[in-house]
């Protein structure tokens, strides 16, 4: 006599609201780390071979001070300096020219239960958010040359300024970074808006701070007494986190009229979700 398979216990469906317990977060966060980890490290060594030209355009500051007359030069102090700041500046340029790929995974995290028409809304913010990357890095090499001519313009005239390599990279390295994440700040405000986590409202009251925190950025970015700098670099900002906000408050009154729980509730009050 045949025995009965008992059946297959039903396969959950996905939910869709798009809420997932604690344990799918972190699966869901350990593979997009993973994908964005694997094409820094394509992109690294994609990096090893641009080495070279980039070590020169980001050095260019210093050889054109060289060329004034003024006794500087890069000093790659120790045995294997030169060989760990190659490394570490392939990793470096691996970042840049992955950033396609990690920005779309970290978009891909915080907005994971969005419907099929909020993420057709949101298409033409992301897709702006790689060369807002882009932007802030290469705005960031307008700055860096005056940066260094303004610093090394206080060393005595009979003295030398030898620049040791590994603090004069990782400065340029940091502040590029530092450049192309400001810019990037204002779509991860729309992701976090899109998964209702930050109203357009909440973020509006506090346009006092945003303005504070951008002007701080830019003065703290670009050290020099040319106050046309750090406005050439604010402004940019204050702009891009304007149209975040006008974006967050659109989407509010989208949501708030598809879904009347949203129209009732403060800024201070959680909803539903």
């Amino acid at each position: 006599m045949a025995t009965e398979t008992p059946p297959r216990p039903a396969r959950r469906g996905k939910d869709p609201e798009g809420r997932m317990p604690l344990r799918e977060h972190l699966v869901e966060l350990r593979k997009r780390v993973v994908i964005a980890g694997i094409a820094v490290l394509l992109g690294a060594v994609g990096g090893w071979f641009l080495y070279d030209p980039v070590l020169n355009y980001i050095t260019e500051p210093i050889q054109r001070l060289q060329d004034q007359g003024q006794d500087i030069a890069i000093n790659f102090v120790g045995v294997g300096t030169a060989f760990d700041l190659k490394i570490k500046m392939s990793v470096w340029i691996g970042v840049i020219i992955s950033s396609p790929v990690w920005i779309y995974e970290l978009w891909a995290f915080i907005t994971p239960g969005l419907t099929k028409k909020e993420k057709r809304y949101a298409l033409g913010f992301v897709a702006a958010a790689v060369p807002l990357f882009l932007a802030g890095v290469w705005l960031s090499t307008l700055f860096i040359p005056n940066v260094v001519t303004f610093f090394t313009a206080f060393t005595p005239t009979d003295g030398a300024n030898y620049i040791a390599a590994d603090v004069y990279l990782g400065f340029v390295m940091r502040t590029v970074l530092a450049f192309g994440a400001a810019f990037l700040l204002p779509v991860v405000l729309v992701g976090l808006n899109l998964a209702g986590l930050v109203s357009g409202k909440a973020v509006l009251k506090a346009w006092r701070w945003v303005t504070v925190v951008c002007f701080t950025f830019a003065a703290i970015a670009t050290p020099t007494p040319d106050i046309l700098a750090m406005f050439m670099l604010a402004t940019p900002m204050l702009l891009l986190f304007a149209v975040a906000i006008a974006i967050c408050m659109v989407n509010d009154k989208r949501r708030a009229k598809g879904d009347p729980q949203y129209a009732g509730l403060s800024d201070d009050e959680a909803s539903a979700l």
